[in-house]
């Protein structure tokens, strides 16, 4: 399959799902202001809508947004799908959560220039992050389990962090949690960044 992906965009959380799963793939870094490949083709040539993430599955078939991407993800590996009563449904809630409440929000925070228009989305970013935080269960959103949504929601700590916004200081040992994943290390090499905890050690770029 084809994975195409920005690097420190939304399609991060999809880029960890995918290497959490083990998944064979190619990935493929998007331009997303000029739309273009890295090798200079048109994007919109995969996918009309022009933005990440998405997944072209060997049958041909153009996986787009990434709730449905990562639930498809997770229902090919069920552990990363929480347990119990209503696993997927409460899954599906918090990834809509983040898509719509988190990562919409965040979008004209980085571009804004008006400062009371920030200083108002920044207290919206805050309310939210805090409500995540009240339900986390263990190391990770649903307890013991990594999920979709756990990335997801790694993905936009790290932006919080892009834009200096603060955050609950209980997502401090979850994202150290995360990052000692190795599905993390290896995207954070691949798409050359650095962890938010200076307790984990990157890989070497590949």
């Amino acid at each position: 399959m084809d994975f195409y992906h920005t690097p420190t965009s939304c399609s991060q959380a999809t880029h960890i799902l995918l290497r959490e799963a083990r998944f064979e793939f190619r990935p493929h870094k998007v331009d997303i202001f000029t739309r273009t490949l890295e090798d200079g083709s048109d994007y919109a040539q995969v996918n009309p809508n022009g933005y990440v993430p998405a997944l072209m599955l060997d049958d041909g078939m153009l996986l787009t947004e990434n709730v449905a991407i990562i639930d498809w993800i997770a229902g090919q590996s069920p552990a990363l799908i929480p347990d119990g009563k209503l696993g997927r449904t409460r899954h599906l809630r918090l990834l809509a959560f983040l898509t719509t409440e988190v990562h919409k929000p965040f979008i004209p925070l980085f571009f804004l220039e008006d400062e009371a228009e920030q200083a108002r989305l920044r207290e919206i970013l805050g309310q939210r992050f805090r409500w995540i935080a009240s339900k986390i269960e263990g190391d990770y959103l649903f307890g013991d389990r990594f999920t979709g949504a756990d990335a997801f929601l790694y993905v936009m700590l790290r932006w919080a962090a892009m834009v200096g916004l603060d955050t609950p200081g209980s997502f401090e040992k979850f994202i150290e949690t995360v990052e000692r994943r190795g599905s993390v290390k290896a995207v954070l090499a691949a798409e050359g960044l650095q962890p938010l905890c200076a307790a984990a050690s990157p890989l070497p770029a590949t």
